[in-house]
């Protein structure tokens, strides 16, 4: 148990926790959901029954049940070697991990306007954390310092600019990790570098977006100031023209009202009417019902010209890389996805794509593919693990 590494991720009504050894090998998860509900409860890792929380219970009382828990199953020692925290929004101020600080929360706060669904819990889980561990190091890892590399042509608006002087009004990116993580991997598969790699990489889960990585760098993403931008996603639209908001009003739907349904029931569950989960919507649409199948077509459909729309900022592509939850278990979606990329040289291999790659080290394309096409599974908490590791001085 010693250098025990703690991660956490804060979201709106959920905490997840992982916890890690020195060299870096999952010890264990949990997860604690519907939180400031009553109706809240905890799992430990897959365990297919829940444990009923106290109604109501807020994020600071769900971590310390599962702190509670896992030091009497023996799965952490008294306190953590180092914390790491996913923080969603980082604005222009953080460009990489950093230990936290007074002036550091401080910061993050700050960024609070651009994303308030995710930065206020991802501070209370700091500051919960502290209170239980004032004396472990507690380390930041941001989902848009990745990003931070997208040249002015690739991350500001058509708006005036006292909208990005005043107010950092600009597309900052997200899933930051999950990108990073999949070009050290794809790097390694391909047995290069990570500096002279390029790929397209596709993060399909709930939340969804797609970067361009040039030479080891983003250079364009598909989320902007707020993860809403871009892709189809489970209940969040993605793009959308802005006069939807004028025209809407005039239909009396206020701003609150748009902005909860751009975001909790839109996409997949708002095409479909019934479900944000692929795997149901593939079931479902194999069943004949026209719902379904919609809402997977206009997912693939806008992933695809995503995907077209990347190679714009590359001079090269050494592989299309997908991971999260759909991207790494759905079939469906990646064979339907690259059907429409044919003009492009994209081509796929049924055998290998129908078993996720399994066999051939996550290579899914055919031998007439103009490029490379891998599954790699993400591994977001082991990144966050490392840079607590790494930030204190734990290697």
């Amino acid at each position: 148990m010693e250098n025990t590494l703690l991660v956490v991720n804060c979201g709106s009504s959920s905490l997840k926790i992982a916890l890690f050894d020195k060299d870096r090998q999952k010890i264990a998860s949990m997860l604690a959901g519907r939180l400031n509900t009553p109706n809240a409860r905890f799992r430990i890792g897959k365990q297919r029954d829940a444990t009923k929380l106290p109604p109501n219970t807020t994020h600071k009382e769900a971590l310390a049940v599962l702190m509670d828990t896992a030091q009497k199953k023996g799965l952490m020692p008294k306190q953590p070697a180092a914390i790491g925290h996913r923080i969603v929004h980082g604005g222009e101020t953080f460009r990489e991990a950093v230990l936290i600080n007074d002036e550091v929360l401080a910061a993050i706060q700050a960024c609070n306007l651009l994303a308030p669904l995710h930065n206020p819990v991802n501070v209370e889980g700091i500051m919960a954390t502290r209170e239980l561990f004032p004396l472990v190091p507690q380390v930041a890892v941001f989902d848009t310092a990745f990003h931070q590399t997208l040249p002015e042509h690739a991350f500001h608006y058509a708006l005036p600019q006292n909208y990005y002087r005043d107010w950092g009004v600009r597309r900052y990116g997200f899933h930051g990790t999950s990108h990073a993580y999949m070009l050290q991997q794809a790097a390694l598969r391909l047995e290069q570098s990570t500096a002279v790699t390029s790929i397209i990489s596709a993060h399909l889960g709930n939340g969804c977006s797609i970067t361009a990585i040039r030479d080891g760098k983003s250079v364009d993403t598909s989320m902007g100031l707020t993860p809403l931008e871009g892709l189809v996603m489970g209940t969040r639209s993605g793009d959308v023209d802005p006069g939807l908001f004028d025209y809407l009003q005039s239909k009396g739907v206020s701003a609150e009202q748009l902005h909860n349904e751009l975001n909790h029931s839109s996409g997949l569950l708002g095409l479909s009417g019934q479900t944000n989960d692929m795997r149901t919507l593939s079931d479902l649409a194999d069943q004949g019902d026209p719902s379904a199948q919609l809402a997977i077509d206009v997912f693939c459909f806008r992933l695809a010209k995503y995907v077209a729309a990347m190679m714009v900022s590359l001079n090269r592509l050494d592989a299309l890389v997908f991971t999260g939850g759909i991207g790494q278990n759905s079939a469906r979606v990646r064979q339907q996805t690259v059907n429409q990329l044919g003009l492009l040289g994209f081509a796929i291999d049924q055998h290998n794509n129908d078993d996720n790659g399994l066999n051939r080290g996550g290579r899914i394309d055919c031998k007439e593919s103009r490029f490379p096409i891998l599954v790699i599974a993400t591994d977001e908490e082991r990144v966050i693990a490392g840079e607590a590791a790494r930030l204190a001085e734990l290697n």
